[in-house]
């Protein structure tokens, strides 16, 4: 196998639609894998698309239609070779032409597209040309054919397989890309090719690796066929198999004694095996002729683990609880969402930053959802190293999907590939079948816009379960997200609480976020709040002058339905409202790390009944007001920070329960917890009211509730006191009334900046206790980054925070009050803006 690229040289143009003067009749270099927008980005025809209000100067480009061209030369096929033209991905609508002559079309990002070619190529040179029709009006004229079905947001994005979020989102911009967004290549071979390899991979009751390889070949139509031998090695050990002419798909199987097992993040080590196959003529039986030289060759990398879903009823309802090599294992997760909304842009060095800071926080695993992508091998290949488990969508969110062509078949190919593709790979945990549709045919009106039009239960229910039992049986299917297992939707809604996998969205549009315990979920797949991103990534993109919740540039990276009505209401009686907005800035992205924290230690504190928590969303794919973690700009916003307090390994955390506050010690380590929990009750300004001790013994892998004596809930001054709990160096802090009840020091702190090698240390004394105590570091450095935030201190209590920054900065900045922040400043009496 002889594999060309293609990627240099490309030019492109636009053809037709709404174009801009300065644009039309341009030809400008285009990057492939790459996409139209980038290109003009790179030509300086248009301004950087995440820019202020640049979205707004860029909707022509929805229904334009654009050609990619490459002139491109390669030698002449050897006799009986075969030639293939191979696109990994073309987004999206596309025609391929070849020295004039059509290939085919396309109309589906999410899958690759193989040409035989041999006899169009040309001695003296090639011309290639792709041409790109405006996938909006594409997916209009299927709504036309085939009839409306409901969607979220204004355009068709259910008529095309596309990016869903590529037309936008509550979080996203609405670009509608186009272009050769994955690789092009000639790929030239003769007689066999390995098509496909798909390793199932499971582990013996004996601790015995077991390795299930199903390799598929293709003839290749120019020569005679013949027996080949297909041979696959892992771990020391290879086993190979004679492929009679004419078989297409064979089956063999490998053997690892003790294998060392893959865990999840947290539960153990991570090793992977290197799986290799080879392809070649096979020699003469019985007559002493070798095997021929190799054909081809395919390697993957496996690791040795077992993963279910254990759905069994009991006497609360269906659990919905991941099972590692046997062990239940509570989810720390988030959804994540396409890192950048220029997919070409993603790299593997920046998929590797974002997954370390999911396991920095100590997550265990991530949600693709369903209106993004099937990622790159990049992505399945840091979670298969960082031990981050996977739960796959199907690429379908929020919309009801016609069953008919020419989408049917484009979803059955799609599928067939990707679960094929990624089956090796030791994170993957789950397939889903979609976001939030079953929800929507129950409570969004669904049914009455259909009258009776298919709307995609056939896919969720027997499409892609079919696909997923056929091709990779190792693992759990789910058929959407929320969803109650075994029962049909007019038996049990699909966000029942006692049923599977529950969204819990109230929240956020409607309640405050004291309300999470109001119910008690068997898997909570997704809950979040919003927050701005950081400083830093705001004042990069955003220019507006003043800058307020409500200026034209703000608004515009603030996507979701009365954002900010939602954030402003979702603080309201438990921060006051700020004056100016650095101080909004601030609150909104503390109050977002609070609600969210409070739902996680809710969600952990009845394991196993609930057995996972996976928040909505870890990133973001531009500079936006969400509900990420993460920013565009890969900061940490302070909701990360409260992810890793509250994912921490182990969590003391003072719960309701039948009436009365009790102490729950959580414990998601292999060891068991021993040892004195002290209460205590104290004052705001250090004095001891009140104390007592328990002894903890909390089991490996859960959780246990202490009860609290009487007289430490019983505060005499509940606006000045609070309650502390501590176990080791686990702590948590609870209070008896919300901040804006409470009579804060509004300035407790004193601090102190010194440098250090990398940057900074800021040494924080409080006087009096001082809540949620952060650096925002990038206020004064872009690169600026705290090892940690919204830390409480007791009065007298010291902190030392480290400040990594290559810039060279004043360090009484550091302790000023636009960096040093805490929620007690807040409470106080309004004071002038400092700048930055």
């Amino acid at each position: 196998m002889i594999r060309q690229t293609l990627h240099d040289g490309w030019q492109l143009s636009a053809t037709s639609g709404p174009v801009p003067a300065e644009i039309a009749g341009r030809t400008v270099p285009a990057a492939v894998p790459g996409s139209a927008h980038l290109d003009l980005l790179a030509a300086g025809l248009i301004t950087d698309p995440y820019l202020d209000r640049t979205e707004e100067d860029l909707v022509w480009a929805h229904r334009t239609d654009w050609r990619y061209t490459l002139s491109f030369t390669t030698a002449t096929p050897a006799d009986g070779e075969r030639v293939d033209l191979v696109f990994e991905g073309l987004d999206t609508v596309a025609t391929v032409e070849l020295n004039g002559t059509v290939l085919g079309s396309t109309a589906n990002m999410h899958r690759s597209y193989r040409f035989d070619v041999r006899d169009l190529l040309r001695p003296g040179g090639n011309e290639l040309v792709v041409s790109f029709r405006s996938a909006l009006e594409y997916a209009e004229e299927v709504e036309r054919e085939l009839g409306r079905r409901d969607h979220v947001y204004p355009h068709p994005f259910n008529m095309v397989r596309k990016m869903a979020c590529s037309f936008g989102w509550d979080w996203g911009p609405d670009l509608q890309t186009a272009g050769i967004w994955k690789p092009v290549r000639l790929e030239r071979w003769t007689g066999a090719r390995i098509a496909g390899v798909r390793p199932l991979v499971t582990v013996g009751e004996d601790g015995t690796g077991q390795v299930e390889l199903h390799a598929d070949i293709e003839r290749s139509g120019r020569a005679a066929d013949r027996d080949l031998r297909l041979t696959a090695s892992v771990g020391g050990h290879e086993e190979g198999l004679l492929v009679p002419a004419g078989t297409g798909s064979v089956t063999l199987a490998l053997s690892v004694p003790d294998a060392r097992l893959w865990w999840p993040a947290g539960y153990g080590d991570q090793p992977l095996y290197d799986l290799s196959v080879e392809l070649r003529e096979a020699g003469t039986a019985g007559g002493g002729a070798a095997d021929g030289p190799a054909l081809d060759t395919a390697s993957r990398r496996i690791g040795f683990r077992t993963v279910t879903v254990d759905t069994t009823p009991d006497e609360t309802g269906t659990p919905f609880t991941v099972v590692v090599n046997g062990r239940p294992v509570f989810v720390k997760g988030a959804n994540w969402i396409p890192d950048d909304h220029f997919l070409t842009r993603i790299t593997r060095e920046r998929l590797e930053r974002r997954v370390d800071q999911a396991v920095g926080a100590h997550m265990n695993l991530l949600r693709i959802w369903g209106g993004g992508i099937y990622e790159t091998e990049d992505f399945y290949d840091v979670c298969d190293e960082r031990g981050v488990l996977v739960w796959q969508d199907f690429p379908f969110a929020c919309a009801s999907y016609p069953e008919e062509e020419p989408l049917r078949g484009e979803i059955e190919a799609e599928a067939r590939e990707n679960v094929a593709r990624l089956s090796s790979h030791a994170s993957l945990a789950l397939w889903n079948g979609a976001n939030e549709n079953m929800w929507g045919y129950c409570d969004w009106g669904w049914p009455e816009q259909l009258e009776g039009r298919t709307w995609g239960h056939g896919y969720y229910t027997e499409l892609l379960p079919r696909i997923v039992a056929e091709l990779d049986p190792t693992r759990f299917y789910s058929a959407n997200s929320p969803y109650s297992p075994g029962f049909a939707l007019e038996t049990v809604h699909p966000n029942d609480q006692d049923h599977g996998t529950r969204h819990e969205w109230r929240v956020w549009n409607e309640l405050d976020y004291t309300t999470y315990r109001d119910h008690v979920p068997r898997f909570c797949s997704e809950f979040g709040f919003q927050g701005p991103p950081t400083w830093a990534t705001l004042t990069s993109w955003v220019h507006d002058e003043p800058m307020t919740p409500t200026s034209p540039g703000f608004l515009l990276h603030q996507k979701a339905e009365d954002g900010n009505g939602k954030l402003d209401r979702g603080f309201a009686g438990h921060l006051p409202e700020p004056s100016t907005f650095a101080d909004w800035h601030w609150t909104t992205q503390l109050n977002q790390a609070r609600a969210v924290a409070f739902g996680i230690e809710h969600f952990r504190s009845w394991w196993p009944r609930t057995a996972g928590s996976v928040v909505w969303q870890l990133n973001d794919c531009w500079p936006v007001t969400s509900w990420a973690a993460v920013d565009g700009d890969e900061r940490r916003k302070p909701l990360w920070y409260g992810l890793k307090h509250a994912y921490a390994p182990r969590l003391l955390t003072v719960q309701p329960r039948e009436g009365r506050s009790v102490l729950v010690a959580v414990n998601d380590e292999d060891t068991a917890w021993r040892g004195t929990v002290r209460t205590e009750r104290r004052a705001f300004d250090g004095a001891l009211l009140e104390t007592a001790e328990t002894e903890l013994d909390v089991a490996p892998r859960s959780a246990a509730t202490l009860d609290l004596a009487e007289s430490l809930l019983k505060p005499a001054a509940p606006e000045r006191e609070l309650l502390v709990a501590t176990a080791g160096d686990i702590r948590t802090v609870h209070l008896f009334r919300e901040d804006v009840e409470l009579a804060y020091d509004p300035d407790p702190l004193s601090a102190r900046a010194v440098p250090v090698p990398g940057g900074y240390r800021v040494d924080v004394t409080a006087r009096s206790f001082a809540r949620d105590v952060a650096v925002l570091a990038d206020r004064l450095a872009p690169d600026a980054e705290t090892d940690d935030m919204l830390v409480t201190l007791l009065a007298g209590e010291t902190r030392s925070f480290t400040v990594r920054t290559g810039a060279r900065l004043d360090p009484a900045e550091l302790t000023g009050p636009s960096v040093l922040r805490s929620a007690n400043a807040l409470c106080a009496p309004s004071a002038p803006e400092v700048s930055s």
